[in-house]
């Protein structure tokens, strides 16, 4: 039997308190794709120099999620958001001041673990509080991250035309103290000990039905997770520098990221609603095969009209897909490990984009385009879905209720 702090008001509460902080504290990793023309303008660089930032500024949110994860499971989240949003200040500022490309990315990898707060720690966080509506749960609370994708841009476009990319970040820093520390302070309530005892005893079970170790599929788990976001990356982190290739210039690319994100919102609220449904290996296995289809779609169609369709439709295919590995791992991994076990996987899915996006920007120096670029992560995108194919058969996951 559940615990009473389960799906209660107080559990729905916190859920709302969370992606409010995640909306902030996520724009980081956006930011630095609006500004990425400007950078590669301002400092001379090429297409693969001018994504180091994105790139450096992924791997530090790679790693902020285990380390961050750990420290959540360690001490609570509201020490780990106030460490977090300072940390993230001072990239900020340090970013705005930085001389060289070098200097910039540097800066971003600090900015990359600050703003991983905003995502596997926070998920890890709130499926405590959840168990017939977890995946709903995961699901919202994930999609601060695309919230704040979809948002930040464009309220940020106007200060960027008009004071530059500086004063953009500049911007960010005074607006991630002043939200994020006085919100971290209403989540300082802890879960329960005895609220473990029935997801432990779940996890059990259905580590045994899929005959592997929590250790292995943890492995295993990682590495779909680059499989799906190196794919994942190419639309996300190149939409604004290929619009400005054909043509349609800076402003149009951030509007289909936005509407890109926007999609991955929708996306996140369904698969969350189908999760508590199927699971999260066949709902993971689902957002792969849908996120593939869309970015076949991006090699013959290339028109601006086709273009805006295609970003929605990548968005509305592969929303899913990243909160859907935190749901295997509570599934199937003890929760009070829940942090370190999630930052892990979600680490890796942010690999899988920080090597995208370089990868993706590399692809383009080397042949002048970007077709290759999408061949290369349909290609990474199949290895995802072989993986899962492969899990599938294998698992036999059961609800908490039931074992309950």
């Amino acid at each position: 039997m559940s615990h009473p702090i389960h799906d209660s008001r107080y559990s729905w509460l916190r859920l709302l308190i969370t992606l409010a902080i995640a909306t902030v504290a996520n724009v980081g990793i956006w930011a630095v794709i609006l500004i990425m023309p400007d950078v590669e303008t301002e400092f001379g660089a090429g297409r693969a120099s001018a994504s180091l930032p994105f790139t450096l500024t992924m791997i530090g949110y790679a790693v902020g999620n285990m380390w961050l994860g750990q420290l959540v499971d360690k001490l609570g989240v509201t020490k780990a958001l106030i460490g977090a949003a300072m940390l993230s200040a001072l990239s900020y500022l340090l970013a705005s001041m930085a001389p060289s490309i070098a200097l910039l990315s540097a800066a971003h990898f600090l900015l990359g673990v600050g703003t991983s707060i905003g995502f596997g720690p926070l998920i890890a966080d709130i499926s405590h509080w959840f168990v017939r509506r977890r995946g709903i749960a995961v699901a919202l609370v994930a999609s601060g991250n695309y919230l704040s994708g979809a948002i930040w841009p464009i309220l940020l476009s106007g200060i960027l035309a008009r004071e530059g990319w500086q004063q953009v970040y500049l911007t960010l820093a005074v607006i991630t103290l002043a939200v994020v520390i006085p919100l971290s302070l209403l989540l300082r309530r802890q879960v329960p000990v005895e609220a473990h005892s029935t997801a432990a005893a779940t996890a059990r079970i259905n580590a045994r039905s899929v005959g592997i170790s929590p250790r292995a599929l943890q492995y295993i788990l990682g590495l779909a997770g680059i499989g799906c976001c190196v794919a994942m990356s190419m639309p996300q982190v190149h939409i604004v520098s290929y619009c400005v290739g054909l043509g349609y210039g800076p402003a149009v690319g951030a509007e289909m990221l936005s509407l890109m994100l926007l999609g991955g919102v929708i996306s996140r609220v369904i698969s969350g609603l189908v999760a508590d449904k199927l699971g999260g290996v066949k709902t993971l296995l689902i957002g792969s095969v849908l996120q593939c289809i869309a970015l076949f779609l991006f090699l013959p169609y290339d028109g601006m009209v086709s273009l805006y369709v295609i970003s929605l439709l990548f968005g509305l295919a592969q929303g899913g897909i990243v909160p859907s590995y935190a749901l295997v791992v509570r599934e199937y991994m003890p929760p009070q490990e829940a942090g370190a076990r999630v930052g892990f996987v979600l680490m890796m899915t942010i690999m899988g984009m920080a090597l995208g996006g370089w990868m993706s920007g590399w692809i383009y120096d080397v042949t002048g385009n970007y077709q290759l670029a999408f061949i290369n992560g349909i290609l990474w995108n199949g290895l995802n879905i072989a993986i899962l194919l492969v899990l599938l058969n294998r698992s036999r996951p059961r609800r908490q209720e039931a074992v309950a």
